[in-house]
């Protein structure tokens, strides 16, 4: 993958995740009008989301210094890890009937 393919991947995963933050905040204060006990419940489903997307901004930091050989492994980890902060955002919503 060339420079400027590989830049232009990395800007469209950054645009993303503060797309995801934006979200996050706006769950953030959905959960904060609930009970207090089902803020409890919530709360540590959103700190698990939390902690997946760390996990990605990680895997990125990686992709951001990997060499020609292993950019398309790291590449398949990010996008994995990805879909799993994707899918768990849109449970959390359906959970919460949004």
């Amino acid at each position: 993958m060339d420079k400027e393919t590989r830049k232009a991947y990395l800007e469209k995963l950054e645009a993303e995740l503060r797309e995801w933050d934006a979200e996050v905040e706006r769950l953030d204060a959905k959960v904060d009008q609930l009970k207090a006990e089902d803020k409890i419940e919530y709360k540590k489903r959103f700190e698990d989301l939390r902690e997946k997307r760390d996990a990605v901004v990680s895997k990125l930091g990686e992709l951001k210094d990997a060499g020609e050989d292993t950019w398309e492994d790291i590449k398949k980890g990010v996008e994995d890890s990805w879909s799993s902060v994707k899918d768990g955002l849109k449970s959390f919503w359906e959970s919460l009937g949004d």
